[in-house]
């Protein structure tokens, strides 16, 4: 059963939490459906407790739901909150991934993989989400927050690309007159 937060006070903008680590994450693997890693769950307590109360998300991806489920969130799976569609790529190691097709991606945030999605369709993705005003906590994987970051500080793709974001981090964006405010990046929480 979902634990209530109910002393904490609400947020006002977003707290992104970057879901657990998965094995395919371990593995340097292009994000696939996967399970989230039992002992990074586990690090999820000290996490749950510094949560503040109000509205959650999560990615549709395995790994976010059981993070959601291992922080006590009854949180609402949002589409705009998945990560990019790898098409082919997905579950792959980066390595066998071909090269003239990953080195486009790299470089050109249109790129897609093969039957992906580009980064910059991920980008526009969040940032609609973004713009219809959530407040809350949204749990997903690391691409999404960097599309969230570009968006709020008006970067590109390929710089929020350099952002590094742990598993089980949060990222905080505070709701602004003028769009959004970078409250934190990547903070980690002390167990």
């Amino acid at each position: 059963m979902p634990r209530r937060r109910r002393d904490r006070p609400a947020l006002t903008g977003v707290l992104f939490v970057r879901h657990a680590t998965s094995a395919g994450m371990r593995q340097a693997r292009f994000p696939a459906d996967l399970a989230a890693d039992p002992s990074s769950l586990a690090r999820a307590e000290a996490l749950a407790r510094a949560l503040p109360a109000g509205e959650a998300w999560t990615s549709p991806a395995r790994a976010a739901r059981e993070t959601c489920a291992a922080l006590g969130l009854d949180a609402r799976p949002v589409a705009a909150l998945a990560e990019a569609d790898h098409g082919s790529w997905a579950g792959v190691r980066f390595g066998e991934a071909d090269p003239d097709a990953l080195a486009a991606w790299l470089a050109d945030p249109d790129a897609a993989p093969p039957g992906g999605e580009s980064r910059s369709a991920l980008a526009a993705r969040v940032a609609a989400w973004l713009d219809g005003g959530p407040c809350g906590v949204a749990v997903c994987d690391a691409g999404v927050i960097r599309a969230a970051l570009a968006h709020a500080l008006g970067a590109g793709v390929l710089a929020a690309d350099r952002i590094d974001l742990a598993p089980l981090s949060t990222t905080r964006l505070a709701a602004a007159g003028s769009g959004w405010r970078v409250a934190h990046v990547n903070r980690k929480v002390q167990v």
